[in-house]
């Protein structure tokens, strides 16, 4: 089970680093791998849990984060009393985005940020992708709302981004041209 202790924070190399592609077949170390993640972002979003480990909160967690540098993550997101997203991304891809662009308004967090980082995160508003189950199994999903925005984020870790990369410096609430903003209750 992962715990906060074994999620790595801003300055470590590794969050740096592009990580490799999985290769096929996926072997049982990158199965557990994405199972393991799914499991904290699950747990973290369950308030016993959450008291019994210390854990923060999270809606995604990708493999650099706990210091393997592979192409895989996930995501479980809740809203409304149903399930909006939940699963494990192995070699995630976006193929196609929206022109139309948005972004939290509260400004996004991070599991390996330890401090609140305030400005605009501009993200695609909706994006089509493909990625492989643990399973080895191709899938394609489209999605918008707080699950593309989720999923860009995450796949900006398999990529060395931080989300604070993409927040203007000198203008951290400047209006994001062509986007739609997006209120996280």
């Amino acid at each position: 089970m992962i715990l906060m202790k074994d999620i790595i924070r801003e300055g470590h190399p590794t969050l740096r680093k592009v990580a490799e592609e999985v290769t096929f077949p996926i072997s049982e170390d990158i199965k557990q791998l994405g199972l393991n993640l799914h499991e904290y972002v699950m747990n973290s979003q369950n308030p016993e849990m959450v008291e019994k480990y210390g854990l923060r909160p999270g809606i995604g967690l990708a493999a650099p984060q706990v210091n393997e540098s592979k192409r895989v993550f996930a995501l479980h997101i809740e809203g409304e009393g149903k399930i909006e997203a939940s699963f494990i991304a192995i070699n995630p891809k976006i193929v196609s985005h929206s022109v139309e662009m948005t972004y939290i308004t509260s400004g996004e967090g991070c599991l390996s940020v330890d401090r609140d980082v305030e400005g605009f995160v501009p993200r695609y508003a909706r994006i089509t992708v493909k990625a492989y189950d643990v399973e080895g199994k191709e899938f394609k999903k489209r999605l918008k709302g707080l699950p593309a925005i989720a999923f860009q984020h995450e796949l900006d870790h398999l990529n060395g981004i931080m989300f604070y990369d993409h927040i203007d410096q000198k203008a951290p609430f400047k209006e994001i041209p062509n986007a739609v903003p997006f209120v996280r209750e």
